[in-house]
């Protein structure tokens, strides 16, 4: 039997501190869904996803799982990823357990992270959903614990589901993720101007540059291809013209940077799959998105858009 009712979107934190609670309330948020006949998603990192798939067993029922080191490996890809699972579950309330931050992610990574976790309630407003997002007490940072209540509304501890005191609307959230990004290090930084005509001039000086790192060949196609979308969108939206820089990063991956006179006013931009009425703009940005490591972008004084490809 399905739902087939309205319900609102609920959006919560379960900070936990063991393995034992991690795998009962997640078990019990799949159960709940499982025996109301609502679909249910659990993306979390691949050792825990191993770990609910045996708890559960049997008893997950139709549940989708999917690793979320790969989902989410770019924090920008991961909400699309949940709307999609909801949107093929037209007048069903859709379950999903997202779980976007594990040991070993990077500080531009967390902040990535936090930007898509205020932009799950912008994006989920007004439609049938919960989304129950873990989180680890025993290796995640005070800040990073912070900033959960920042953008949830209600938070799970030991089995307890309260308001957070600490929510605040996700414009807030966005506007504290703008910090400055760190000027490159790399001596043998290439720089290119381009503008109108220069298109296929940029994506030549890219594949020549990226030839001397250590991108595989399909890698380095994915980082032309991105950064010929980035140029293209400086050209129609940017300004007419930019600037590209690429260079080395510490993980000895690739990192692209687009500069140009633009000034995005959709934060969901590039993180919501494009339909057949979406702009030219939003579709480059999906595009990069799906193709990149990582995709920091910032607003200030003009559009900065760096891409990381890693090795």
């Amino acid at each position: 039997m399905t739902s087939g009712v309205a319900a609102p979107f609920v959006h919560l934190a379960l900070l936990y501190r063991t393995q034992e609670e991690y795998l009962r309330e997640v078990g019990s948020f799949v159960h709940r869904a499982v025996e109301a006949d609502e679909p249910v998603l659990v993306a979390v990192p691949g050792p825990r996803l191993a770990a609910v798939r045996e708890s559960l067993g049997a008893s997950a029922g139709p549940t989708e799982f999917t690793d979320m080191t790969v989902l989410g490996r770019n924090p920008g890809r991961i909400l699309a990823a949940l709307q999609h699972f909801a949107d093929q579950h037209p007048g069903r309330v859709a379950r999903i357990v997202g779980e976007p931050v594990w040991p070993g992610r990077s500080d531009a990574e967390i902040l990535e992270a936090t930007r898509h976790e205020a932009l799950v309630n912008t994006a989920f407003a007004g439609r049938p959903a919960t989304v129950l997002c873990p989180y680890d007490l025993g290796t995640l940072g005070a800040e990073v614990v912070r900033d959960v209540g920042r953008t949830h509304p209600c938070v799970v501890t030991d089995g307890t589901t309260a308001a957070s005191p600490g929510f605040v609307d996700p414009r807030i959230v966005c506007a504290d993720c703008e910090t400055p990004l760190p000027e490159p290090t790399d001596p043998a930084a290439l720089t290119v101007q381009y503008a109108a005509g220069r298109l296929a001039a940029v994506r030549r000086s890219t594949e020549t540059w990226a030839r001397g790192s250590k991108l595989s060949d399909a890698r380095r196609d994915d980082l032309v291809l991105a950064v010929g979308e980035a140029a293209a969108n400086s050209v129609a939206h940017g300004g007419g013209s930019g600037t590209l820089r690429l260079w080395v990063g510490q993980d000895a991956g690739v990192v692209a940077e687009i500069r140009d006179r633009g000034a995005p006013t959709d934060p969901l931009a590039g993180r919501q799959r494009p339909t057949l009425t979406s702009g030219a703009g939003g579709r480059g940005l999906w595009i990069i998105h799906q193709l990149s490591d990582l995709v920091e972008l910032r607003v200030a004084d003009g559009l900065t858009l760096r891409m990381h490809f890693r090795p």
